[in-house]
């Protein structure tokens, strides 16, 4: 079974925990268009698992923004504020999950390439302050996805041995994060990255489409 021998559950944010990702291309066609410009066919690919602040200096050098990377990053937490607040829910089955590892003292952890700010906000909407004993991003490491660095840095701060975590992740690079970090991965079924199905159950140990999937076996 899926869960024999975890201790402690991380979740990625966007795409696994929350159904947020078809913000961020909306986010990337509006701001770009402020500088006249269109959102080329590979960005998505481009910046998937970079950090917020990865992703921001990205676009600086490759548009020849003129805009500082803190403003770059002010400017898109301030366009996605809203959406997240209001139009961002849970991934269908979340909260039965976390209810179910609660019951089972299995720690929690949020390990997100998204801003601080934003994954802070997300947490309150949802209630989930309290259920999570460490909410990470890549900027507070360095590095981010695949480098593994995050899971590691969630796993120390949850106490937990890599072998005894469980990470859910809906992107290529976060797969490959939580594969680098010893832990056991769950692929999870997202609208965004449909066409990466296949690549996606060939990398992780397990795929969802639905978390009611993770109790039945």
């Amino acid at each position: 079974m899926m869960m024999n021998g975890i201790e402690a559950v991380i979740f990625d944010l966007d795409g696994s925990l929350v159904d947020s990702m078809w913000i961020w291309k909306d986010i990337d066609i509006d701001y770009l268009g402020r500088f006249g410009l269109e959102p080329p066919p590979d960005l998505s690919r481009e910046i998937e698992g970079k950090s917020f602040s990865e992703t921001a200096a990205y676009f600086k050098e490759r548009f020849s923004l003129p805009d500082s990377v803190e403003q770059i990053k002010a400017d898109w937490n301030r366009m996605a504020w809203d959406k997240y607040m209001n139009e961002v829910p849970l991934k269908d089955g979340v909260g039965e999950y976390l209810d179910w590892c609660l019951s089972k003292n299995i720690r929690l952890g949020i390990a997100t390439s998204n801003s601080r700010e934003l994954v802070n906000s997300i947490a309150r909407v949802h209630g989930l302050e309290h259920v999570f004993q460490c909410i990470m991003t890549s900027c507070d490491v360095g590095r981010g996805k695949p480098a593994p660095d995050i899971y590691l840095a969630v796993a120390g701060q949850l106490g937990i041995p890599p072998r005894a975590c469980l990470v859910f992740e809906d992107i290529i690079p976060g797969i490959l994060a939580g594969k680098a970090a010893g832990m056991k991965v769950c692929a999870v079924e997202d609208a965004y990255s449909l066409e990466q199905a296949e690549e996606k159950k060939a990398l992780a140990d397990y795929y969802i489409s639905h978390f009611s999937e993770v109790l039945q076996g």
